[in-house]
Parts: C-alpha cells; sequence; structure tokens
C-alpha cells in the first residue's frame, strides 16, 4: 500500500479515475446524498464503470464496486486487472480517500481469483490530493474465496 501523487499515476490508472468520476456523478442516493464512483480495467484494456444505487430498505443498496463488476458481468467481463474508486458528499469534498466496504472487497477477491491476478486498488479523495494505490490482497488479507473450496474458476473466465 503506498501514496502517491496524481502527477506520478501512470496514464492507464489517471484514465481509469477519471471514468469513475464520470460514473460517481450518476449515483442514485436519495438517502446518504454520498456519491461514489468505481472503473474496472479488464485485461484487455477496457474501462468498465459503475455508481452507487441506494435503496429505501438500506441493505439492498448496491455500492459502485459491485455495481461495475456486475455491469461488466452482464458484458461478459469478468477479467480484471485494475479498479479505481472516487467519492464526494452532496455539498462536501472527501478528506480521506474512500475504500471498498467489506461486501465489495469479498466481491473484488472473488473478481482476482477468477482473473489470477491481485487487483490493484486505486482509491482517491474527491480532489484527488490523496491517492492510495494497494492490491485487492491488501485490502482483504487471509481472504476466503472459491480456490479456498476446492473450485475450479477457470471456466468462468472470460
Amino acid at each position: 500500500m503506498k501514496n502517491i501523487n496524481y502527477q506520478d499515476l501512470s496514464p492507464i490508472q489517471k484514465d481509469l479515475l477519471a471514468e469513475a468520476e464520470k460514473a460517481m456523478e450518476e449515483a442514485y442516493n436519495p438517502y446518504s446524498k454520498f456519491f461514489v464512483g468505481a472503473a474496472l480495467l479488464t485485461l484487455d484494456d477496457q474501462i468498465i464503470t459503475g455508481a452507487n444505487v441506494e435503496n429505501a430498505s438500506y441493505g439492498l443498496t448496491v455500492c459502485a464496486e459491485r455495481s461495475a463488476l456486475l455491469r461488466a458481468n452482464v458484458m461478459g467481463k469478468r477479467m480484471f486487472k485494475a479498479l479505481a474508486i472516487i467519492a464526494r458528499g452532496d455539498n462536501f469534498n472527501t478528506n480521506e480517500a474512500s475504500a471498498p466496504c467489506g461486501a465489495c472487497r469479498q466481491m473484488i477477491y472473488e473478481a482476482s481469483q477468477i482473473a489470477g491476478k491481485d487487483i490493484e486498488i486505486i482509491l482517491s479523495t474527491t480532489n484527488k490530493d490523496k491517492i492510495i494505490i494497494c492490491t485487492i490482497k491488501e485490502l482483504l488479507p487471509l481472504a476466503f474465496g472459491p480456490r479456498d473450496m476446492g473450485i475450479d474458476v477457470t471456466k468462468y473466465q472470460k
């Protein structure tokens, strides 16, 4: 896990963050008024985005990260190498980089097992003044996934 300045990001990392930022503005968030955007990078360099979608039955809310993963799945994409996340409040910018919740971490970890790659995660504040680069294994150490159950996920690789 490392802190990095925006100008030190690679062009593709900057693109991912920009696409996550665009997706953030599409959040459906009438309850929390918190906007989150995520952008996945496939192994073939396609970017797939998602935004948070809330629900009056709060537990049914879908985070931006899971939204992007679900969208990618429907598009026939399950092989990822990176994910960028950015967030803001209704009338405030974040002071700390926003990280995925536990449920999202678990789904990202499962995606990493399908891809056979420790997915890079780019976490950013709204103003991009604090950026953290880490991997899903750093965010979810000692994770449990399909391989722990003896499941061969290679047939799900797309």
